[in-house]
């Protein structure tokens, strides 16, 4: 079945109605409020043929129309047209990140909070890793028989002990030469990249120091968990509240399993896809930043079934460093959404590219 011109109009009027409203859309209030053109009669055809067609559906029997799914879908992929922002949006979005420069992480609660009275929906904001953590200096350290110490000092000064069991007692003297070929291996590279390199050097430091490669596996066990210390990613949400002024949300099991998601850390890193490359179906702004629309059925947990998700990552040059998600009922205004994330993902880039020194 062929999707026409007039087919897209209505299809269009039902989704902005329907935004609106929460209301089911009839084939009269078509023919009043929009002027296609065409009777009512004629408008009732092709509604029925778009509910053929799985863009629209029916909750009720004698009720209008409201968008599917799929529906929302064809719509933010094909027919969406970016909102531009007033001037006074602009300006208050490139405010509130020029203000807060000096603290990274007071910004993205204040993003949050503005992202939230702007669209009047729920916001996940993840704070960005600017800095990688280097290593300055290690010091294995014996306590008894069979445990030793790893002290690790950063370039940031911050000093972390990590208690190992090993399977073999080395003296003093041992551990102070397995210090020394560390911190000449090492020292002034990231935890990541030392670790990447660890199958290639770990034949190089035994051989070195005169102990089995299983001696060094407690070591690179701490310091993977160093890396997850150091890359822990803050979360922060606002306007958790908004959701309940959504009739779909009137159902308190539905609200519930919503704020139940939003206490969950790890919920919200799954969410915002930690930070990774966004895969799922997206559009691009005005801008042309990737901003990432998940609809509906399509989100991966079953809690935001009823919800739609749209995000966007900010970057330092090409590096993912953080991200920031907007929640709401799959009736959201995506231009509007799409458009106020858009801006302040180009305000925050434009401050970490200075920052970083780009």
């Amino acid at each position: 079945m062929i999707l026409n011109d007039r087919k897209i109009k209505i299809l269009e009027a039902i989704i902005s109605d329907y935004i609106r409203t929460a209301e089911p859309i009839g084939s009269r209030t078509i023919a009043k409020k929009y002027d296609l053109g065409v009777s009512s009669a004629t408008i009732r055809n092709e509604m029925s043929d778009l509910e053929e067609m799985g863009l629209i559906v029916q909750p009720h029997a004698s009720s209008g129309r409201v968008p599917s799914d799929k529906g929302y879908r064809l719509y933010v992929n094909e027919l969406m047209r970016a909102r531009e922002l007033s001037l006074e949006e602009s300006d208050f979005l490139q405010q509130l990140v020029t203000k807060n420069i000096g603290q990274i992480d007071f910004l993205m609660q204040e993003t949050a909070k503005a992202l939230a009275m702007l669209t009047k929906y729920t916001t996940i904001v993840s704070e960005p890793k600017i800095v990688k953590t280097t290593l300055k200096h290690v010091q294995f350290v014996p306590l008894d028989e069979n445990t030793i110490v790893m002290v690790i000092v950063t370039d940031n000064k911050v000093a972390k002990n990590h208690v190992l069991k090993v399977s073999k007692e080395l003296d003093y003297q041992k551990l102070s030469e397995l210090s020394l070929v560390f911190n000449n291996m090492f020292s002034g590279l990231s935890i990541k990249d030392i670790i990447s390199e660890a199958s290639v050097k770990t034949s190089q430091i035994a051989e070195a120091v005169g102990v089995s490669a299983d001696y060094l596996e407690p070591i690179w066990q701490a310091l993977s968990v160093a890396i997850q210390v150091e890359e822990s990613v803050q979360i922060y949400t606002s306007g958790a509240k908004n959701i309940l002024e959504f009739p779909e949300f009137s159902d308190i099991e539905k609200a519930r399993a919503i704020f139940n998601t939003l206490e969950e850390k790890e919920l919200l890193i799954t969410i915002l896809g930690n930070g990774t490359n966004l895969t799922e179906p997206s559009v691009a702004s005005l801008r042309n930043d990737l901003i990432s629309v998940v609809i509906g059925s399509e989100n991966n947990l079953v809690e935001l079934k009823n919800c739609s998700i749209i995000k966007a990552n900010y970057n330092i040059g090409n590096e993912v460093v953080g991200s920031i998600g907007v929640i709401g009922p799959t009736r959201m205004d995506y231009p509007q959404v799409v458009s106020v994330l858009a801006n302040i993902v180009k305000n925050i880039n434009s401050v970490l590219k200075g920052i970083s020194g780009g």
